[in-house]
């Protein structure tokens, strides 16, 4: 084996060259530090490689935003669907409470009414609020939340803000039941307003109907038909309904004719009872019209069904008798 003969000549060439080089390198790194600092020389080669660099930057932090947004937009949905719930259940609760507000002003508005029917025609009246309503094509009753113990008495008139509504058929001691005029089984006298024309209406189920109409009566559609006061059961002109259509009979020798109720039977949530055993003023407002050629209106108390003092006593009223059978000359019916 040949003996070592040291590195190559180009290598020991090579390192001896390598420190001249670092010092070479060196020295220019000083010289354009100065010349920089002291001129500026290199503020453009900068400004141009940050010009260069900048796109690798962004691409280089793009995992990093878009990470983030992701997180962000995440974090927002979840805030978004917790607001629309709170939002949504906010909505829904005062919704309620606004369905509330109304059925108050709307309670208010018919009590008022009420009130303001008896305060005007200076009628003794009860209010009793309704319990229960039963209205079919063979039935048409009312349940009131008043009974024997609060004073209801047995045919007692019933009234709304519109007109008449029907009379009390039974009584419990805390609850009343009302046979509405729409009943089968009621009928009542009344009379035309425009031309004092007696009739009876009787009960349809879901309307009224005025039977056996004299062909001369003159009775037309559009004629507001009120109570007689005939029976001494219901006191006189207390608006009953409107005529909507008239036909003849089977015979042709009588008209029928359909009436609109003119109290809301079908709602409300509260009636107003006459008292018993005192003098009725019939309302200025419901009174027949004496310009419209029906008989002059009452302007004073009319008496009380038979049996029942023209004063009013402190002592209560005795109970009126229960209804009739549907006469020419009856109210109302028991069923």
């Amino acid at each position: 084996m040949p003996p070592y003969a040291g590195p190559p000549v180009a290598s020991r060439q090579g390192d001896a060259s390598s420190p001249l080089r670092l010092l070479a390198y060196l020295a220019l790194a000083i010289t354009l530090i100065v010349l920089d600092d002291q001129a500026g020389w290199l503020a453009r080669a900068r400004a141009q490689a940050n010009v260069l660099v900048q796109p690798v930057w962004a691409l280089a932090g793009l995992p990093g935003r878009l990470g983030t947004q992701v997180k962000d937009n995440a974090a927002s949905h979840g805030q978004l669907v917790d607001e629309n719930r709170q939002l949504r259940n906010q909505l829904l609760i005062a919704n309620a409470r606004l369905t509330r507000l109304q059925t108050a002003a709307l309670d208010n508005a018919q009590l008022r009414e009420l009130l303001n029917v008896a305060e005007r025609s200076g009628l003794d009246v009860q209010l009793a609020p309704i319990l229960d309503i039963d209205l079919d094509p063979v039935k048409q009753r009312l349940v009131l939340a008043a009974g024997s113990r609060d004073g209801v008495h047995l045919g007692q008139a019933v009234i709304d803000a519109g007109g008449l509504m029907g009379q009390v058929i039974a009584t419990t001691g805390s609850s009343a039941t009302v046979l509405l005029l729409t009943d089968p089984d009621h009928a009542v006298p009344v009379t035309v307003a425009r031309n004092g024309v007696r009739l009876i209406v009787y009960g349809r189920g879901d309307t009224l109907e005025l039977r056996d109409i004299p062909l001369s009566a003159g009775v037309e559609v559009g004629d507001e038909i009120v109570t007689s006061g005939l029976g001494g059961r219901f006191p006189a002109g207390f608006p009953v309904g409107k005529i909507t259509a008239l036909r003849p009979d089977d015979t042709h020798a009588f008209l029928v004719g359909e009436l609109k109720p003119a109290a809301q039977l079908d709602r409300g949530r509260d009636v107003l009872l006459l008292r018993p055993g005192a003098a009725i003023r019939v309302p200025p407002n419901l009174q027949l019209s004496e310009a419209a050629g029906g008989p002059p209106a009452t302007e004073t108390p009319v008496a009380p069904a038979a049996g029942r003092p023209t004063e009013t006593p402190p002592q209560p009223a005795q109970p009126a008798p229960q209804p009739a059978q549907p006469t020419p000359t009856a109210t109302g019916t028991t069923p």
